[in-house]
């Protein structure tokens, strides 16, 4: 051809279908069942019908190569220099990423250095991820460190919801139907459904009156069992005066009480308990090197005015007795650098690595603010020193909290510690303090505009 003057110079990809590629023999002692896996997929390889390199693909460093469905092309696999997600070790052909400027972190350092002086603060945690960098921005200050383990309280909600909201994807329960079809307890609020438990908005009371709640005080004793504290939450008498329809009222109990129940349905109807739920769901897909559940709140000192974080030392944990009935919303306790993994999971549509950990229709009904959709409710802010109600709502899903002004997500806790999302721009941030409330909110104000304003210089 080529002296004929016919040749066309081009590029030949040799497939396994045109025997350019092949496996190697599988060695007999390999289990049959993986051997008939094996031979499967390679049959719907030379078929066509499975591509290897199809995404979502994450590489090393949890950065996302392919998009859902997107198919690596040939010329990008023929000089590909990386390993995937969850692979260890080193090519020697990674490309240094390129510097990012994050000089404009130097300010929002210095606001936080600053206010941990001035109030006499042990540390505190900052860490910035985004859904394409990963970890943009990581620092800590004083005796607060990356592996260093916090009792995170309410922050816990959203892994609380997205554990029931899984069960929900595998069809193992329905959050839309009332908790009377799962346990035969429901039927002392009979309509009461999962959907209203996590968006507060069962009709219990919440609110200061709430906080030592003599029928639902249970939801944070460590005795008994988680069955039998939800058993009680949902079939006492003492709370009938106090109680209004569902999807009425927004009301956060002080107990977690309707938390309580949410989780006590969740081991029913999956037939696991709530240690193992949060191992598989979250843990495990992740790589989490800490993340369960304890219920400290009459087991630590907890100051019965503030509830701050308590002045126990670096390993509060360590100080807890095994419980059968952990705190389902503010029992939590996990590290920063795996907190702030989850927030990264969230950006990325519900995915650790290559795991799939949540679906994008959960986290949408996370994030949507429910209580204005279902019944234009609002999640009335209160002066965190009187206690008193200040005019101001934000919206509320299931675990985070809205802004209605700027639709920010937040979250936050009594101990001074909080965690905000920018969906729309891609990014999230958690700090952490071991403080109080008053401490949290002062640095809410102080600390996300500046964030935002590096993490745009970051990107350039």
């Amino acid at each position: 051809a080529a002296q004929a003057g016919t040749y066309t110079p081009g590029y030949y990809w040799g497939s396994m279908a045109d025997g350019v590629v092949d496996l190697a023999p599988i060695a007999a002692d390999v289990d049959s069942g993986v051997t008939d896996q094996v031979l499967a997929a390679k049959e719907a390889i030379i078929a066509g019908d499975l591509h290897p390199f199809t995404g979502p693909l994450y590489n090393q460093a949890g950065n996302q190569v392919l998009g859902a469905g997107e198919v690596m092309d040939d010329g990008t696999m023929l000089g590909m220099g990386f390993f995937v997600y969850g692979v260890i070790g080193s090519t020697g052909a990674e490309e240094e990423a390129a510097a990012r400027d994050l000089s404009g972190f130097t300010v929002v350092s210095e606001i936080v250095q600053g206010y941990v002086d001035d109030h006499g603060l042990n540390g505190a945690s900052l860490i910035v991820v985004d859904r394409d960098a990963g970890v943009l921005y990581e620092e800590h200050f004083g005796e607060l460190g990356p592996g260093r383990v916090a009792i995170v309280g309410p922050l816990g909600e959203i892994v609380s919801a997205g554990v029931v909201l899984s069960l929900h994807e595998d069809g193992l329960l329905d959050v839309d139907a009332p908790v009377a079809d799962v346990v035969a307890w429901g039927s002392g609020m009979p309509e009461v459904t999962l959907a209203q438990l996590l968006s507060h908005s069962s009709g219990m009371l919440g609110g200061p009156a709430s906080q030592f709640y003599a029928p639902y005080l249970c939801g944070v004793m460590f005795a008994g069992s988680l069955q039998g504290c939800a058993e009680t939450i949902f079939t006492t008498p003492d709370d009938d005066a106090d109680l209004v329809p569902p999807d009425t009222a927004f009301g956060w109990p002080g107990t977690g009480a309707d938390y309580q129940v949410a989780g006590a349905v969740a081991e029913a109807a999956s037939g696991k308990t709530w240690a193992e739920l949060v191992d598989e769901i979250f843990v495990q897909p992740c790589g989490l090197e800490v993340l369960a559940y304890n219920n400290p709140w009459f087991q630590l000192p907890f100051d019965p005015e503030t509830f701050g974080y308590p002045a126990v030392g670096g390993d509060p944990v360590s100080l807890l007795a095994p419980t059968e009935n952990p705190s389902i919303l503010g029992g939590a306790y996990t590290t920063a650098d795996d907190f702030a993994a989850l927030l990264l999971m969230t950006l990325r549509d519900g995915m650790c690595g290559d795991q799939r950990v949540l679906s994008t229709e959960s986290l949408d009904r996370m994030h949507e603010d429910r209580i204005a959709r279902v019944y234009d409710g609002g999640n009335e802010f209160l002066d965190p020193e009187t206690q008193n109600p200040t005019g101001e709502f934000w919206g509320y899903g299931m675990g985070w909290n809205t802004d209605r002004e700027t639709g920010q997500l937040s979250i936050a806790s009594p101990f001074g510690q909080q965690a905000w999302l920018d969906l729309d721009e891609g990014y999230g941030a958690l700090l952490f303090l071991e403080a109080t409330w008053q401490n949290s909110l002062a640095l809410y104000d102080l600390v996300p505009e500046p964030v935002h304003e590096a993490v745009l210089t970051a990107r350039g």
